[in-house]
């Protein structure tokens, strides 16, 4: 009898979280997979900074803070579903939430700059929901000059 009481209890207790689970997502605005996926979301996007940016000289060992900003010049929200790096050095950060059109954000991004002395092209490879093309490549260059030992 106890055996079975404790057997309903679980399976009463994992309905429950089964219940609550979905209804703690309802108030998210729309995932990017759903606004990638679906074409009458899609929107259009400007970019405000050049897709392509040379940011000098900095000493090996510098972390460079990198930025290029868009705005939604569609009629519905901009979803920014991915910004990946070409490597490892440098670690991007995407808008969370949607951009509501006619509003401005950005794509941020810091290269380290340790063990990569000399010339470095770097790429930030975006995906969005937008009209034409999903895919966009944001490049910048750097030389780093190599520490004096």
């Amino acid at each position: 009898m106890l055996r079975m009481r404790k057997i309903l209890t679980g399976c009463l207790m994992t309905f429950i979280v089964a219940l609550l689970v979905p209804a703690c997502h309802l108030d998210r605005p729309e995932t990017s997979a759903a606004a990638m996926a679906d074409t009458a979301r899609f929107t259009n996007i400007q970019w405000l900074d050049s897709a392509s940016r040379n940011y000098g000289t900095i000493p090996e060992g510098q972390k460079l803070d990198v930025s290029f900003r868009f705005r939604n010049t569609g009629s519905t929200p901009l979803v920014i579903g991915q910004v990946r790096p070409s490597c490892g050095c440098t670690i991007a950060e995407q808008p969370k939430a949607p951009i509501s059109p006619g509003g401005e954000g950005q794509i941020r991004a810091v290269f380290n700059s340790q063990g990569h002395s000399g010339v470095n092209h770097k790429t930030l490879f975006v995906t969005a929901n937008t009209r034409g093309t999903q895919n966009y490549s944001l490049q910048f260059v750097v030389e780093v000059e190599k520490r004096a030992s």
